[in-house]
């Protein structure tokens, strides 16, 4: 018997203690029914974390069938740890996001550490290896308070701290301030691997008499009830929340990443799954209902770091570093083997039944009893109510107005200094983006490229997300944001794969969220169709709120592409003098959400930037075809800040200029975060076959031997001149000097 007292069934009830464990009345009187009885302390655990929206989805999945699944290179899409999608030469690429937005906001070394912990064993358990990790990072303004300092500061060091150890290359991400995330900072991290089609494996429980085995790390107290903490706004109290972080072990993590690199070549797998969020409870309950099966678990043989741990404990207990597998029955000695060369546990703790129950056993006595399916497949689903914000419709009814600028110039310095715009060299010089040496483009382009051993191929790799255009208009800026994410892909010579997303948002049980969410689902939808891009899998953060205050809405997207030779590489860096500066696409006043708004009022307001998604693919396209052929020496995108921004950020990094002459209204022109823009520099003598490629370029002036930046108007009224060192120190020292200011 456990050495602790538990609640029976019948206080349980009676006292309603299945609420604060996140099970409403009618979710609890279902379990009732399922059950033909009312449960114990152990089985309530179960169903309350795999009830979770972190692990069910059950205010989100209504959304997620939006999303397009399928395409002619998907060979896995979501469901399993990781989608996968085939990139030539019988090898595929393996890549998904992941949130780990509370446990940051509360512990956020830790937080972020397990988060990249957590996102690389999703990929290995699919028998990929890890090449590269990308993140994607939401913070209050850094100049409002010592805490978002501290939180920014801890969030990079525990990734820079996990991923620098475990020895994979932080290569790429995005960060955001804005004050709605002061209390509810977003830290998701995106993780991508390699793998050949012969080692593709999935998290199935299937083979009557198979063995169940736990590998990894031992099992504590840490992380339990993890996932219902996830699925619950955070509030005053949510220090009290901090037993609920787990606490990563990087190295143990590199040993069990190589071990089940090497299990995945035995043919006596089965099935394997990374203990995420819910632990043991969601890997076996999950394994088994994916594979139509039952599964029989004694608790008595799970490695321990703690004593006396109870079944509820082990079961919900969200430690590190471990995985469950199945494998044939006979078979098991030589898995032992192998996990002992590496110091690892692996020790047998249940078998698969043929009953479809998910049975645990401890101290000799069955603990819980419960069918796999409602725990996993069969878990309840909400259609939660929408509406429409009043503050939508206020936004909507605004004429789009030209903001009044009378310095052009200290405009454009002062956006460079935006912490959201200005350089993330601080932050990413902590990471090490080379190990391995496969690193082509490193942090700081438009994407990162990462090298496909062996071939003369490459992987471009970006996260996207304009959450101010997302609460502006959902439904406009989940498009833009998985359009940028491809053009991204696409300046650096990539061609658009797939996409995964995390989406993070406030309490869907407010309907004005959750039409936040169901209308950028439609743009996210949408534009992966126009732009032949494929959801392979990802992850839903919700509740994202703090002291009833929601984040914008935040769908993050991280997209791949494949380069198909590197010479098609391609930077956003000018690279000769002479070469001709064009601009692909027409400006427009779109001011809604831009940063020129929120440096002018410190808020946004009014209509995001509209974009065509016909108009997109068609210079995506084209753009791409003229990289291919040779006729591009530099690409950037241009996003937030405007024309103006994107031009000066070409010359950072090279002892080169541009003078540019622009035609249009200067405000706008320089300044306007109008959609499906690019800046480009070709080499004069490929300048015709280049218009030819991409009709809608306009050649706007040339890179200069000087190195300054003069911009001018038709009229040749001079709006911009001045140094790329001051326009570039800046930009370079903005956060810094942010973070060693007195808030």
């Amino acid at each position: 018997m456990s050495t602790k007292l538990e609640p029976t069934a019948e206080q349980i009830k009676e006292q309603k203690l299945y609420a604060s464990m996140g099970l409403t009345d009618e979710e609890f009187a279902l379990v009732e029914s399922i059950l033909g009885r009312t449960p114990n302390w152990t089985e309530t655990g179960l169903f309350s974390v795999m009830w979770s929206e972190h692990c069910s989805y059950k205010n989100s999945k209504p959304v997620l069938r939006k999303f397009p699944t399928e395409g002619k290179h998907v060979l896995q899409g979501p469901g399993e740890g990781a989608g996968i999608v085939d990139i030539g030469d019988e090898q595929a690429v393996v890549f998904k996001m992941e949130s780990h937005n509370h446990p940051s906001a509360i512990e956020p070394y830790q937080g972020a550490a397990t988060g990249v912990g957590g996102i690389i064993r999703d990929v290995f358990s699919m028998g990929a290896r890890p090449i590269a990790m990308l993140n994607s990072l939401r913070f209050g303004e850094l100049d409002a308070s010592k805490r978002v300092k501290f939180l920014f500061e801890e969030v990079v060091a525990g990734i820079a701290g996990y991923g620098n150890c475990i020895g994979i290359p932080t290569v790429g991400g995005e960060i955001q301030f804005d004050p709605c995330y002061e209390g509810n900072p977003l830290v998701n991290a995106m993780c991508v691997g390699l793998i050949d089609h012969k080692d593709i494996q999935k998290g199935i429980a299937s083979g009557v008499g198979n063995t169940v085995m736990y590998v990894g790390a031992k099992t504590g107290r840490d992380g339990i009830h993890g996932a219902t903490f996830a699925s619950e706004e955070l509030d005053e109290n949510a220090e009290e929340k901090r037993p609920a972080v787990q606490v990563g072990d990087p190295f143990m993590e590199k040993l069990l990443l190589e071990a089940c690199l090497e299990l995945v070549k035995f043919d006596s797998l089965v099935g394997i799954q990374d203990m995420g969020a819910a632990g043991l409870t969601s890997s076996a309950a999950e394994m088994a209902s994916k594979a139509g099966s039952g599964l029989e678990m004694n608790l008595d043989n799970v490695p321990q770091r703690e004593s006396g741990m109870t079944a509820y404990e082990m079961m919900l207990s969200e430690s590190q570093e471990r995985m469950l597998i199945v494998v044939k029955k006979g078979e098991e000695q030589p898995i032992v083997d192998l996990f002992s060369k590496y110091d690892l546990d692996a020790v047998t703790v249940g078998v698969v039944t043929d009953d479809k129950m998910f049975r645990i056993k401890h101290n000799g006595e069955i603990v819980a009893e419960v069918p796999a399916d409602a725990l996993a497949e069969d878990a309840p689903v909400y259609h939660k109510p929408s509406a429409v914000p009043a503050y939508y419709t206020e936004f909507q009814q605004m004429d789009n107005v030209e903001p009044a600028v009378t310095d052009y110039k200290e405009t454009l310095l002062a956006l460079l200094q935006q912490a959201t715009i200005a350089s993330k060299e601080w932050v990413y010089e902590q990471y090490d983006h080379q190990v391995r040496t496969s690193t082509v483009v490193k942090p700081g382009s438009d994407a990162a490229v990462v090298r496909v051993r062996g071939t003369n191929k490459g992987l471009a790799m970006t996260t996207d997300c304009n959450s101010r255009y997302i609460y502006l208009d959902p439904e406009m800026g989940g498009k833009i944001a998985v359009a940028e994410a491809a053009r991204n892909i696409v300046c650096s010579g990539g061609r658009p794969l797939a996409i995964t997303d995390c989406l993070n948002f406030g309490n869907p049980e407010k309907p004005e969220i959750f039409w936040q969410i169901e209308k950028s689902a439609d743009g996210i939808a949408a534009a992966c169709l126009a732009l032949e891009s494929p959801v392979i899998g990802g992850n839903v953060s919700l509740y994202n709120e703090r002291s009833n205050e929601a984040i914008y809405p935040t769908p993050t997207i991280g997209m791949v592409g494949l380069v198909d030779d590197l010479s098609y590489t391609t930077t956003q860096e000018v690279k000769n003098a002479g070469d001709f500066v064009y601009v692909i696409g027409e400006t427009e006043v779109e001011f809604g959400g831009s940063e020129l708004q929120k440096l002018q009022n410190g808020r946004i307001f009014g209509k995001a930037p509209v974009i065509d998604l016909e108009v997109e693919a068609a210079r995506q396209q084209a753009l791409l075809q003229a990289i291919r052929a040779g006729l591009v020496q530099s690409a950037h995108d241009v996003a937030e800040g405007g024309l103006s921004v994107a031009i000066a950020e070409t010359t950072f990094g090279t002892k080169l200029g541009v003078e540019v002459t622009l035609e249009g209204s200067a405000t706008s022109v320089l300044f306007s975060e109008s959609q499906s823009r690019f800046v480009i520099t070709v080499a004069p003598e490929k300048a015709v076959q280049f218009e030819e490629v991409v009709a809608d370029a306009k050649k706007v002036g040339v890179v200069t031997e000087e190195a300054t930046i003069k911009i001018n108007a038709a009229n040749n009224d001079l709006l911009i001149e001045g140094t790329v060192a001051e326009f570039q120190d800046a930009w370079k020292g903005a956060i810094p000097c942010l973070l060693k200011s007195e808030a």
